[in-house]
């Protein structure tokens, strides 16, 4: 259980045992999608996010450091009145794939009481997580399959689906 409540490792274990039956799921959206789809993603999304609470859990905000764009970095280095490459060498690093990630987790602008110290202006792929609420949401099959070990939103997002469909 993280400091406020979520239990952040009963939702993995869970996840990891459906992984399989998720997979096979997302797989049938897939080939052959409803026509209402985005529709049903959109209310399943709405409903999750009624019952669960991200700042009683931010573990995304712990673990998974997101990707900046040209424009989240330019974006937040204004905020702070900072060069470009000040914001970059203090916070920011390459991975392996070329892209500018967090030098270290937990994000650096997590507070104490789970809230973003950057919220307003938080980087793109903060905004988005975890991507319950795109169209033709069977597009980034892998992307929820994996979101679901870290969010509990996404596992309980794809659980609600899977029992509406």
């Amino acid at each position: 259980m993280n400091q406020t409540g979520i239990d952040i490792e009963y939702y993995k274990q869970l996840a990891q045992q459906k992984q399989g039956e998720h997979r096979k799921f997302l797989a049938t959206l897939k080939k052959k999608a409803p026509k209402d789809l985005d529709k049903i993603v959109q209310q399943m999304h709405r409903e999750v996010f009624e019952e669960i609470d991200c700042t009683a859990c931010a573990n995304c905000c712990r673990t998974l450091g997101p990707l900046f764009t040209e424009a989240d970095i330019t974006r937040i280095a204004k905020h702070f009145r900072m060069k470009l490459s000040v914001f970059e060498d203090l916070y920011l690093k390459v991975d392996e794939d070329g892209d500018k990630v967090f030098q270290a987790m937990p994000c650096p602008f997590l507070g104490e009481d789970n809230l973003c110290s950057i919220y307003d202006i938080r980087p793109k792929a903060c905004r988005e997580f975890p991507h319950t609420d795109c169209k033709k949401i069977y597009q980034i099959n892998h992307l929820t399959l994996k979101n679901t070990l870290t969010c509990p939103a996404a596992y309980l997002f794809v659980e609600k689906l899977r029992e509406r469909l």
